[in-house]
């Protein structure tokens, strides 16, 4: 990017206002410069209208003159629309004597500042509630400090308190050289221990001295021997008996005693996941050793982790938890089975919370990592982990589970350690290609799309890794003689029809929809499963098939299954219908491992999954749907010889089967890594880039410096890697470092609750459904919720506490609460839970003095909603978009555009999507996707002094006869300079204050309002509070009486005036 917008107006200047245009637009505007306007002067000569060229132009300079014109015009309208910073005098007055007071540092004369406000601001101050903070420390004992952090290196365990992480800047990775005394820290270390697992509930498991008792191994035997007896047990353990994992016990057993890891590989259904764990905690238990076995079994997802420990416990005839044999823990939730003897199933990520506080795993026996072949991001990590704790400990045993296509993989990189296959217990499959099912529903597509292939993707803006192109291209050259070979084995029709739906990457569904009929017409009964890439399919089979009377009869029922759907629809999936009733479920590969319907007898594939990449490039996110891989195929036949032999229709043909990959690819390949960063230092694993070469499958370098490059800017790093004060908090809160830093600034600023409910709902998911055929319904009551706020993020605040007062009134008022809005009570109680897990971390970690969300003294400024939007802006910069107003009559409304890709689109979902009168031309969001075109999720409109006080660095520049003050010198206002230079002054204020805090973590005084740094924060608080436009939501903070027309270059006072000359792209 060019430098400068000032004298001579480049395209930072242009940017500055918000005109972001396409690439073409861009090349067009390059190199124009403010001197523009008085060459047309010259060129015109005195005569001719304005917006004509002189008549000496000819040819091709006529088109330079309209294309400079056009560039000056468009800059000139975008300086015309910058919003201006302002303040009244009395404010000004105010914050010039604050800060000179501040910075000459003397004690009493801030609050004689601070007393000298005039009437007026005193009362908006009073009357709104603003949070202050306790003194700044003394300049002897930053001293003392910083002396202290020069001469020693602690390490830090989590239970010691909060002032040892901050001796000094950052938290270094090396571990203490020596001990003083060492049977001193040992005891010292236990009751540390011990202190850590009550509080922290997740630890509980783990904190456990592990010692032989004889006595308990003695009562685990007889136990075990009284259960043979007992007819629940001995009733499951015909059934087990049955599995083909069962015939392989005594083999599985020796091969775990004997070997430091074992790989197991077995086909879905054959009792792995179940029996293994069983058989080594058995076999300690009839060796006499049963109290020194302690098995952990991960799982990728949280329904997994529950219903596999429910189904253990089942078959010892116990009760899941509750200190029997086999329990759980997840996120904020666990049923623990007894302290020694015992299985417990967990989640991933709790292991890699465990390790922060014990990395060796010292307590645990047996470590069975589940599902290694599905490649998550955290069980990858978690490999490189154990492998090294390996070289420490020679009594952990490490169980390897996966599926069978990429076993050996997993065992070279244990050192070509001991392996064993489970075979499948399940019926034979048919499988059926896409010639074989247009042959035998003779199905011949509709009003196709005939465009090429490679028009389709340029126009849709689809984006496909080399490697994927590279397959395209090979299928495209094969296809010709694979059409060949379908001569003779099938008909003319099938192979036209086959090559027509070849030239279309989108799911037929109306192909679906004949098989279904075909199904049900010419099969035996039976359920169908037919699996879709996402939601928009998922809805769009379900319209097809109850628009045909045959489907709404009550001999079907039709269950879509998907996140966004309501929970308590998808336990419909597992209960078998009446006789003469056909099921039918519509899901997402979520069916393919996650959950088991036992009643399938049919599977359609339709060959398709939705699979998120990184473009490192364009630092974007690409949502799109990509070919399963043979992993995700075998899978999904898998489903359909559960009870009976099955059919599986896969719709695509023999040579697209031919080119599938093994395997997806796996998630560290393609995600962002920041989060993953953090854990690597907060776990002292060293350099990043060192730790992720020794992944099985690395990162690119480019991504891997992207995310520490990203982690400098957010300040959660310093230059050499180490975490910073910011970053040691961020990497222990259990969320991405946007939301991290979001709940951080929260609690900084007293507005913890509704900051809670925002963390929660981005980091799992946000509580609305979307029920079938009620969208536009749905639409309507969000908008409703978001109470004219311009804010999704303020929308869930307003569901939210809907809820909870509906909850108060009673289960029938939460029910029909519920119901009205669309919203799902499980995910409600979800957030609930996790608001109490975060303010439980930040009370350990001393930013807050309770584990109640609701705490009064956190919540001061909880009713503020423009500083709420201040704490987002301060928690997601810089992801930043700029409105204009979209002239289009096909598509009225606005366009949005970010600084790196331009035009960009508001997602549908979104309060702001058909929002067309905005007080602000700043959006800050959540999230940048690109699926058919780039959507921005999750956004809130944001106020200037919001991206001034909480967004990048201030400029204070002229353009041209325009002050201005500018963020990272491309989000530019309007500005007296004094006033520039007032809130310059106050923002590096209120940086150093907060970086303060951070590093010295206490809880907030907010009766102190005689402190340095209450002056500072009130003062802030108090120009977010009066200079923003009142919304429908807002309590009647302050008064907009003029002193800050956000936008009072335009004539009409109510709306947003944009100067825009672009021509209609839509």
């Amino acid at each position: 990017m060019s430098s400068g917008y000032g004298g001579r107006g480049g395209r930072r200047g242009r940017r500055g206002g918000g005109g972001y245009r396409d690439g073409s637009r861009e090349r067009r505007d390059r190199g124009g410069s403010s001197g523009h306007s008085s060459d047309f002067d010259q060129d015109r000569g005195g005569g001719g209208p304005r917006d004509r060229p002189p008549p000496h132009l000819k040819g091709r300079e006529i088109g330079l003159w309209y294309a400079r014109y056009g560039a000056v015009r468009r800059r000139q309208g975008d300086r015309r629309s910058r919003a201006v910073v302002q303040m009244d005098e009395a404010r000004e007055q105010h914050i010039t004597k604050l800060l000179s007071s501040v910075q000459n540092d003397h004690p009493g004369s801030w609050r004689d500042a601070r007393a000298s406000t005039s009437n007026s601001l005193q009362t908006a101050a009073n009357n709104s509630s603003h949070c202050y903070f306790d003194g700044d420390m003394s300049e002897e004992e930053k001293q003392k400090i910083e002396l202290k952090s020069e001469d020693e290196e602690e390490e830090v365990t989590p239970g010691q308190k909060s002032q040892r992480y901050f001796s000094r800047a950052v938290v270094k990775d090396e571990p203490p050289d020596t001990w003083d005394d060492e049977e001193q820290q040992q005891q010292q270390e236990k009751v540390e221990k011990e202190t850590l697992r009550r509080k922290d509930k997740d630890l509980e498991f783990l904190i456990q001295e592990v010692a032989r008792d004889s006595s308990l191994d003695d009562r685990l035997k007889r136990d075990l021997q009284t259960k043979k007896s007992d007819a629940k047990y001995k009733e499951m353990l015909k059934f087990r008996e049955r599995l083909p994992s069962y015939s392989k016990k005594e083999e599985l057993v020796e091969l775990i005693n004997s070997n430091r890891v074992l790989v197991v590989s077995g086909e879905t259904g054959c009792g792995k996941t179940t029996q293994v764990t069983q058989f080594i905690l058995d076999d300690y238990i009839n060796r006499g050793v049963g109290s020194m076995c302690r098995v952990v079994c991960t799982q990728p997802r949280r329904i997994s982790a529950i219903s596999v420990a429910e189904r253990v416990a089942s078959e010892r005839a116990e009760s899941v938890g509750n200190g029997n044999s086999c329990g759980y823990q997840i996120r904020l939730q666990s049923r623990l089975p007894r302290r020694q003897g015992s299985v417990l199933y967990c989640t991933t990520g709790i292991i890699l919370q465990w390790l922060r506080t014990d990395p060796l795993l010292s307590s645990i026996s047996h470590l069975v990592l589940d599902e290694i072949h599905e490649r998550n991001l955290q069980s990858d990590v978690l490999l490189v982990i154990v492998k090294n704790i390996l070289t420490l400990r020679d009594d952990l045993k490490i169980i390897l589970m996966s599926a069978t296509l990429n076993a050996e993989k997993f065992s070279k990189y244990f050192g070509n350690c001991a392996m064993i296959h489970i075979p499948g217990l399940a019926f034979p499959v048919e499988e059926f290609l896409l010639e074989d099912v247009v042959e035998m529903t003779r199905y011949r597509p509709q009003n196709k799309d005939r465009r090429p292939s490679r028009k389709r993707n340029f126009w849709q803006g689809h984006a496909s890794r080399p490697e994927k192109e590279e397959k395209e291209a090979e299928y495209k050259e094969s296809w010709p003689t694979y059409a060949r070979t379908l001569q003779g084995r099938y008909s003319d029709h099938t192979i036209e029809t086959v090559e027509m739906l070849d030239d279309d990457d989108r799911i037929d569904l109306e192909l679906i929809v004949a098989l279904i009929r075909h199904i049900v017409l010419n099969q035996e009964d039976g359920a169908i499963l037919v699996f879709l890439p996402g939601w928009d399919n998922i809805s769009g089979l379900n319209d097809l098939l109850t628009a045909q009377q045959m489907f709404r009869s009550d001999r079907f029922v039709i269950i879509p299954l998907h996140s966004l759907m309501p929970t308590v629809n998808q336990t419909q999936v597992f209960k078998r219908p009446p006789p003469g009733v056909r099921k039918i479920v519509i899901a997402t590969n979520i069916a393919e491992t996650s959950i088991t319907i036992d009643d399938v007898v049919y599977v359609i594939d339709g060959g398709k999954i939705k699979e998120t990449n990184f473009d490192t490039n364009n630092n974007i996110s690409t949502m799109t749907a990509e070919w399963v891989s043979l992993a995700n195929a075998k899978q999904r036949k898998g489903r359909a010889g559960r009870v009976c032999p099955g059919k599986c229709y896969h719709l695509y043909n023999g040579l697209r089967a031919s080119l599938l990959d093994a395997y997806q690819l796996p998630e560290i390949m393609r995600t962002p890594l920041e989060e993953l960063c953090l854990q690597i230092k907060i776990l002292k694993l060293g350099s990043i880039a060192q730790f992720l070469e020794k992944s099985l499958d690395p990162p690119t370098t480019n991504a891997i410096s992207l995310a520490i490059k990203n982690l400098v800017d957010l300040n959660a790093l310093d230059r050499s890697e180490n975490l910073t004060s910011l970053g040691f908090h961020l990497a222990r809160l259990p969320v991405e470092p946007h939301i991290g830093k979001l709940i951080l600034f929260g609690a900084l600023l007293g507005c913890l609750d509704p900051v809670l409910t925002i963390a929660a709902s981005l980091s799992f998911k946000d509580p609305f459904f979307i029920p079938l055929g009620k969208e536009k319904m749905a639409d309507m009551r969000r908008r409703t919720l978001s109470r004219n706020s311009k804010s999704d993020h303020l929308t869930i605040v307003n569901a939210f506490q809907g809820w909870e007062e509906a909850k108060r009134s009673g289960a029938r008022y939460e029910r029909e609460y519920c119901w009205d809005n669309f919203l799902s009570a499980n995910t409600l109680q979800m957030l609930h839970n996790m608001k109490g897990q975060f303010a439980e971390h930040l009370m350990h970690t001393g930013f807050v003095s309770s584990r109640d969300p609701k705490d009064p003294k956190s919540n001061v400024n909880s009713d503020n909603e423009k500083l709420i939007k201040a704490v987002i802006v301060a928690g997601l910069y810089p992801k930043v978009a700029t409105i204009k107003p979209s002239h289009s009559k096909k598509r009225p409304g606005v366009k949005v555009y970010t600084q790196a890709d331009g035009k960009v689109c508001i997602h549908p979902k979104s309060v702001n999507a058909e929002e067309t009168e905005f007080n602000y031309t700043w959006l800050i969001y959540h999230l940048k996707m690109r699926t058919s075109s780039i959507f921005l999720y999750d956004c809130t409109e944001v106020s200037p002094f919001s991206l001034l006080f909480f967004g990048g660095d201030i400029t204070i520049q002229k353009d041209e006869d325009q002050e201005t003050i500018a963020v990272d010198q491309w989000i530019v206002f309007r500005s007296p300079a004094r006033i520039a230079h007032l809130v310059k002054s106050l923002k590096k204020e209120l940086d150093s204050l907060l970086e303060e805090k951070i590093r010295n973590p206490a809880p907030v005084d907010w009766q102190n309002r005689q402190s340095k740094d209450c002056a500072v924060i009130t003062a802030i608080i108090d120009l977010i509070t009066t200079q923003e436009k009142s919304t429908g939501s807002t309590k009647g903070y302050g008064s907009t009486k003029g002193y800050d027309r956000p936008w009072a270059s335009a004539p009409r006072a109510q709306r947003i005036q944009f100067n825009d000359d672009d021509d209609d792209d839509d």
